[in-house]
């Protein structure tokens, strides 16, 4: 692809700073915090507090990332994690974990005591926000979001260093995204979303997406669950569609799928010859660390991470092969 975007040199080094030699994204996740907390606490079936997060992020952060290109934090709680990267790259999240869920639309806010600049003194190389996003949601809601997140790009802009927008889709209609119905309404969601904020007045950098289709919903796979979707075929060809709509680099995320199923996503990914530029993968290297970390303990979790989490964070570099460089999208 020829070079579309021209980039500042605070966010080419950003970017620099978070890819691996290659120039692909080998991030691993570790900003969850409200879900986290409670995943904790239900294990240990007592409640966990601000240490406890602190201290699993710290761990995580200390094995995973000597398998990966960098980390993904929150400034509540990831900032002594930060400490312990292994000299790779820092993105720091910018978004209140959740949203509230007595207000139409899982409208976004910013946390009360940060800005970009904040951020940026300590220690982001790049600035990330999730946004829950649909284009079939009502535009006066969808306007709400438009706007904040070009406050968001302006700020990135001001202070020369690169925005990652991280959309999680969701039924505008109210229905249960765990359904047929809705992994054939996915496609479109993510291809919008993609479109949308590709356009220049967001000032997103990296677009960090779903992918545009739901692996147990599709024929042939090893997650399916013998409802179909699509076809295999069909599937792959979503992938490519999804990526027509934007020059921007993307990359995927794990939603939150078992490890086995991440990694078989991301070969079909590969199968299809997607032009990907790499992954921010959370749970689907961690999450079965939960129940240990609240059980057993710090030294089991570390044991773990350093067998069972260091296996799924290859298994996932692995993958990546067939991933591709940002740099090939711009200067």
């Amino acid at each position: 692809m020829s070079t579309t975007e021209k980039l500042t040199p605070g966010k080419l080094a950003g970017l620099k700073a978070v890819s691996d030699s290659r120039n692909v994204i080998a991030a691993a996740a570790m900003d969850q915090r409200g879900s986290l907390q409670k995943s904790l606490t239900k294990e240990r079936g007592a409640a966990a507090g601000g240490h406890d997060l602190e201290v699993f992020k710290t761990l995580v952060t200390e094995v995973l990332t000597r398998h990966a290109s960098a980390i993904l934090l929150d400034p509540e709680y990831g900032l002594p994690a930060s400490k312990h990267r292994n000299g790779k790259g820092l993105l720091l999240a910018y978004e209140k974990t959740g949203y509230d869920a007595t207000t139409a639309g899982r409208l976004p806010d910013l946390l009360d005591v940060w800005s970009v600049r904040r951020l940026k003194d300590a220690g982001a190389d790049c600035i990330k926000i999730l946004l829950y996003y649909t284009p079939f949601d009502k535009p006066h809601i969808n306007d709400i979001k438009h706007a904040w997140i070009e406050r968001i790009g302006d700020e990135c802009v001001a202070h020369d260093i690169p925005f990652f927008l991280e959309f999680v889709g969701y039924d505008a209609d109210g229905g249960d995204e765990k359904t047929v119905e809705y992994a054939r309404k996915k496609p479109s969601i993510v291809a919008g979303s993609m479109q949308e904020f590709s356009k220049p007045q967001y000032n997103v950098d990296v677009l960090k997406v779903e992918v545009p289709i739901v692996m147990e919903f599709v024929e042939g796979t090893k997650a399916f669950k013998g409802e179909a979707a699509y076809s295999r075929k069909e599937a792959m060809q979503l992938f490519l569609d999804a990526a027509a709509v934007t020059k921007k680099p993307f990359i995927y995320l794990s939603a939150g799928v078992s490890n086995a199923v991440f990694i078989e996503t991301l070969e079909m990914a590969g199968e299809s010859g997607v032009a990907y530029n790499g992954v921010l993968c959370g749970r689907a290297t961690w999450k079965d660390g939960i129940r240990i970390f609240a059980v057993e303990g710090e030294s089991s979790f570390r044991k773990w991470l350093e067998t069972t989490g260091v296996e799924n964070i290859e298994n996932v570099n692995k993958a990546l092969r067939a991933a591709t460089p940002w740099t090939a999208k711009v200067a």
